[in-house]
């Protein structure tokens, strides 16, 4: 699960089904009873009705919880990590990074590094449009060292700048330049 909208359709689904959550959160779902194969496969058909699937290799939940990380390090944490995200990622799954590093690239077709930068920008593009930071502001946020380097990363990922993304995606939700000053 990417998001947390993800976690509200699994929820839906469940309910659909009559399964009870102990637990539910991004990546997790604990329930109450033990599952026979019929509704292991009711699950199974109706998360992927809805583009979810269950994940039982460990591989697979290894990378899922990772992505996991880095989403909480990216969108929800107050303050990225002062240390590398490597020694958090290794610490929180109790792994050797390289491994996991490996294991990343070679699953996702990305490197870690790259994924984080990219959920970065993601995060940039939210904050460019829902919040009223500057692009200072968002670079200290987000610890980039500076807005140059954040301009520069912005760029190569997306092909504009900062400012020309939050200009056009006023411009398509309806707000003004003036209506985003004041």
């Amino acid at each position: 699960m990417e998001g947390y909208c993800c976690i509200k359709v699994v929820e839906e689904e469940f309910d659909k089904i009559g399964i009870q959550c102990k637990t539910l959160e991004l990546g997790r779902v604990e329930i109450r009873e033990a599952l026979t194969p019929e509704k292991f496969q009711m699950i199974d058909t109706a998360l992927r009705n809805v583009g979810l699937e269950i994940l039982t290799d460990n591989k697979t939940l290894l990378i899922e919880k990772v992505k996991k990380i880095i989403y909480e390090l990216v969108y929800l944490s107050d303050e990225l990590p002062k240390q590398n995200f490597s020694e958090v990622i290794s610490q929180k799954v109790n792994r050797n990074y390289t491994y996991v590093s490996s294991l990343f690239s070679g699953t996702m077709g990305v490197k870690i590094e790259k994924y984080i930068i990219i959920r970065k920008i993601d995060r940039v593009k939210e904050l460019l449009v829902y919040d009223n930071l500057s692009l200072s502001e968002i670079a200290y946020l987000l610890k980039y060292s500076s807005v140059a380097h954040l301009s520069n990363q912005f760029k190569k990922v997306t092909g504009m700048t900062p400012a020309s993304y939050r200009q056009l995606r006023n411009h398509s939700t309806g707000k003004s330049e003036l209506s985003t000053i004041i």
